[in-house]
């Protein structure tokens, strides 16, 4: 597959790093696996360098762009390779709801700038149910703390509220060599799949996220301190939760409990 040769200068404001390597663009692709009539939506297609093979197979796609002067460059990369509706907006502002209307849920995929990778992912969690599936590349840090489990030291807010919501996947790493301009750091590819039957009962679901953010928010500190304020030490342990217990220790269930000792 050939890409584009002459690039736009990527813009730091926006964290943008054009991926250039072909054999990791047939490594999402093949993670993707669309197929005719997926409907699909990329997050941050830059110059097209996923976008121009998703289309190849699928014959569709919704890009989300930011960067105006990156639209021309897109299109004429696609050209004649599907049909591509670009919509230049901000993701972390697009309403998925909208665009789907009546029509099947969103395969959603993209190289995610990241300085907004964090905030977007929870933007997209709260649009969850118009979504099949999603296929991100990340910073690698952020997709260790994403798929972490407790007692992990990357396990956090994000690992909880994500994986109540989805199953997610680490999938394989991505060296700073293979986009232009290189980043600092190595990257990965993760799925993320909502899943169809939740794993714990949970009533309050604001409620929920704000015991995890707030337990997270100072997660040295045990329960019984970081938590003050919403649970004291008595409903904690009525939850059946050790209030000497750091965040970090607790699984969805135990979160789910300390959520439903509020009510």
């Amino acid at each position: 597959m050939n890409l584009p040769q002459r690039l736009p200068i990527p813009r730091k404001r926006f964290g943008q790093h054009f991926l250039r390597d072909p054999s990791v663009i047939e490594r999402i692709v093949a993670a993707i696996r669309p197929v005719p009539g997926d409907r699909l939506v990329e997050i941050g297609p830059g110059l097209g360098a996923l976008t121009r093979p998703l289309l190849a197979v699928a014959g569709e796609l919704d890009a989300i762009e930011l960067d105006r002067d990156l639209l021309e460059p897109l299109q004429a990369y696609c050209a004649g390779m599907g049909v591509l509706r670009v919509h230049q907006a901000d993701a972390l502002a697009f309403d998925l709801g909208a665009l789907r209307g009546a029509g099947p849920r969103f395969r959603v995929a993209g190289n995610l700038p990241y300085n907004i990778s964090t905030p977007l992912l929870f933007h997209l969690l709260g649009q969850i149910e118009h979504l099949r599936d999603l296929h991100f590349m990340l910073q690698q840090e952020v997709v260790a703390r994403m798929v972490a489990g407790p007692g992990e030291a990357a396990y956090g807010r994000l690992s909880v509220m994500l994986q109540y919501r989805c199953q997610a996947e680490s999938l394989f790493t991505v060296s700073p060599e293979s986009f232009r301009p290189a980043p600092k750091v190595w990257s990965a590819v993760v799925r993320l799949v909502p899943r169809e039957t939740l794993p714990v009962v949970i009533e309050d679901e604001q409620r929920f996220a704000e015991i995890v953010r707030q337990a997270f928010s100072q997660r040295r500190k045990t329960l019984r301190n970081s938590l003050r304020g919403l649970l004291d030490a008595v409903q904690i342990e009525a939850a059946g939760v050790d209030p000497g217990a750091r965040p970090e220790t607790l699984g969805l269930a135990a979160f789910a409990a300390l959520s439903q000792s509020c009510t």
